[in-house]
């Protein structure tokens, strides 16, 4: 999501994100994309789905794909455990489930703390980064939803969701 329409969804100068851990870093994601955080809940594996995407769950009637962030990311695979959240985002209208180790907090930042994407410095592709926030010793990396999938990824899930459902 880019600076403008971010801002365009806050007020105050300032945005509201859920942040959540994968690996070791730290990150947000707008929480107006958010629709619900749950726990982990059992998968149910489709054959020939994406890469990164470990099953579709049935969330009160609709069938919802969802993506390992640690695939995603290239971050070595570990096991669930207590902490292991689903977070449920609406991207480009559809709806799909994100793996993360787990789940922080609710911030609210001031625009003025966030940079742009470094070009490295991260395992992290920086296509998917918005920008990134020092938070006292933390930093925060702001992910943009829209590029985390790319548009044959979003059509492929719409199949999945069609063919699963």
């Amino acid at each position: 999501m880019h600076q403008e329409t971010i801002k365009n969804n806050h007020s105050d100068n300032q945005i509201q994100l859920v942040s959540f851990t994968v690996g070791e870093e730290l990150f947000a994601v707008d929480i107006l994309s958010v629709q619900e955080i749950n726990r982990m809940l059992e998968l149910t594996k489709v054959p020939q789905s994406p890469d990164g995407i470990e099953g579709v769950i049935n969330l009160r009637g609709r069938i919802i794909p969802v993506l390992d962030l640690r695939v995603q990311f290239k971050i070595p695979p570990s096991p669930h455990d207590e902490h292991t959240r689903i977070i449920v985002v609406e991207v480009q209208g559809n709806t799909i489930g994100f793996i993360v180790d787990s789940v922080h907090e609710v911030l609210r930042i001031s625009y003025s703390v966030i940079e742009p994407a470094p070009q490295m410095g991260t395992s992290i592709d920086s296509s998917y980064v918005s920008g990134v926030a020092k938070l006292d010793e933390n930093l925060l990396i702001l992910l943009d939803l829209e590029r985390l999938l790319s548009l044959e990824a979003l059509d492929k899930l719409s199949d999945m969701q069609r063919t699963a459902a």
